[in-house]
């Protein structure tokens, strides 16, 4: 499969597949990733593994959501602009559907066992499907003694100094420059579709602004500040959700008392056990933000307006730098910036996927300062051995069985119920 020709992909093959992975994609971005890679380069071939680390490495640069934006990306190198559109839309719109009930349900009942139960299970898969890609992507990205260290060293900054994510790939983009070799990361050279994307860029800009500027104009103060706060972190998001946590917290509890400190957890944990990118953190604040404003018919414009100028940029994104890519890609020491940024990828994906990992096996951890070391390390007497267990089920039906994740992931989600039941 892996020689089949890109043009031989329909529109409709690609709609499927995509609309596959935006129902599938728990467990945040090293998930989704690795759910792409698996979908489209392991199992199909439409996308060759070099394309692929390298649009990956180019979405890092950009603002927003990274997996939300290669998606998009992808969906664009097979289709165009329409492939585009289909590849990012379906990546979002199952995960922004149920949040919109889970934060109805939420405020009308609070937190319920059966759904908790339920992604227990979850979580405890999507740990060995981000595990199955971080092998398959080490064995294609990591060429170079070079590209193990800058993995290593991305690691160790996140993992065990808890350095920003931003800083960390503006330093493996200037290790990589200065020595790694470009020609180690061959392109395939795939014809990347020729319509220009100028047009669009632009209309999506418009678009962009447009209700900003009528809710202005008509002085809705609330609905104002909604577009301009998730306008802002859709500029600044350099790092991806997690990099962005942290000023949308102190914004939205702290100075404009939208939510509750536990509300904010809440919203975090349900963003986490949802489909689609974790940034749909911000659709269930603006949601909790407007029911309290008005109650509930102000909570869904509220949230759909956080959809609108949190994700609306994303294509924009795309769309605007996309075309060039392989242009930039010509100049040298572009190319060996962005094999940098694709070793530390592994780097990255490899402590999100440990961490991840300690969240669902462990219930509590404890925050240890050994130097400039900064560690999270589980707590022994948390452990949940069902958590792991659910984890060797999933391994031995994934890696050993070759069951597909369509049919593993519920399956897993049935089995926790099930068990939550006795």
């Amino acid at each position: 499969m892996q020689n089949q020709a890109t043009s031989h992909v329909s529109l409709a093959q690609f709609s499927a597949v995509a609309g596959k992975i935006g129902l599938l994609s728990f467990g945040g971005p090293a998930a989704q990733i690795a759910l792409m890679q698996d979908e489209l380069v392991d199992k199909r071939g439409w996308i060759s593994q070099q394309d692929f680390l390298r649009a990956l490495s180019f979405c890092m640069l950009l603002p927003g959501p990274e997996a939300m934006q290669l998606a998009t990306y992808l969906g664009w190198r097979l289709h165009g602009l329409r492939g585009g559109f289909i590849g990012g839309t379906l990546f979002m719109l199952p995960g922004a559907c149920v949040i919109f009930a889970l934060a109805w349900a939420y405020v009308h009942f609070g937190h319920t066992g059966w759904s908790q139960a339920a992604f227990t299970g979850i979580k405890a898969c999507v740990i060995v499907i981000v595990l199955q890609a971080l092998l398959k992507i080490c064995a294609r990205a990591l060429i170079l003694p070079m590209a193990w260290a800058i993995a290593a060293s991305s690691f160790s900054a996140i993992a065990l100094f808890d350095l920003p994510y931003p800083w960390v790939i503006l330093v493996a983009a200037l290790w990589g420059m200065a020595g790694l070799r470009a020609s180690a990361y061959p392109s395939n050279h795939t014809p990347t579709p020729k319509q220009t994307t100028l047009v669009a860029s632009s209309g999506l800009a418009a678009l962009w602004a447009l209700p900003i500027a009528i809710l202005w104009s008509i002085k809705q103060v609330f609905l104002t500040k909604i577009a301009l706060l998730f306008s802002t972190l859709a500029v600044v998001t350099f790092g991806g959700a997690y990099a962005v946590l942290g000023y949308l917290a102190q914004t939205a509890v702290t100075n404009l008392n939208w939510l509750s400190a536990p509300q904010m957890i809440d919203a975090l944990g349900l963003a986490e056990t949802t489909p689609g990118p974790l940034i749909l953190v911000t659709q269930f604040v603006g949601f909790l933000a407007g029911f309290q404003a008005g109650g509930l018919s102000l909570a869904f414009i509220a949230g759909l307006l956080t959809l609108w100028v949190t994700f609306l940029p994303c294509f924009l994104w795309i769309f605007l730098f996309a075309p060039h890519l392989e242009k930039l890609m010509s100049i040298t020491w572009l190319a060996r910036a962005l094999a940098g940024i694709t070793a530390a990828v592994v780097g990255v994906i490899a402590s999100l996927s440990i961490w991840f990992a300690g969240q669902i096996w462990f219930s509590s951890h404890v925050e240890q300062s050994i130097g400039p070391l900064r560690l999270s390390l589980p707590d022994l007497g948390s452990f949940d051995p069902l958590s792991l267990s659910f984890s060797a089920l999933s391994a031995l039906l994934l890696l050993w069985r070759k069951w597909d994740i369509l049919w593993t992931l519920p399956l897993m989600a049935l089995v926790a119920l099930g068990v939550s039941a006795f």
